[in-house]
């Protein structure tokens, strides 16, 4: 244990706040499973609905289509954030200006 305090000991905040966006960049690209699972699911029912009721079959690719695509949105939503965290960071540069402050 004590080694352990020795090493958290000298990490900087900042390191410490790369560190953490790159676990919440991780996490959040678990959204692009959830979209990926959502479409294929929707795309079997499709497929289902389609062999159930050919004659449908226009509306059914029409209302799929649509769907996976809002669906899309989620892991585009998920990438765009877990590249913020990576490749911008705002965080980091919150955490300057906050110590710029507390120095004057």
């Amino acid at each position: 244990m004590n080694e352990l305090t020795q090493v958290a000991g000298q990490i900087d905040g900042a390191s410490f706040i790369l560190g953490l966006s790159a676990i919440g960049a991780g996490l959040a690209m678990i959204g692009g499973v959830g979209a990926g699972l959502g479409q294929g699911m929707a795309a079997a029912k499709a497929a289902e609905a389609v062999g159930r009721q050919p004659e449908a079959s226009g509306k059914i690719m029409t209302t799929m289509i649509v769907g996976q695509a809002i669906t899309e949105t989620t892991g585009v939503y998920a990438l765009l954030i877990a590249i913020l965290l990576i490749f911008v960071n705002p965080f980091v540069g919150m955490y300057q200006a906050f110590l710029t402050a507390m120095i004057k």
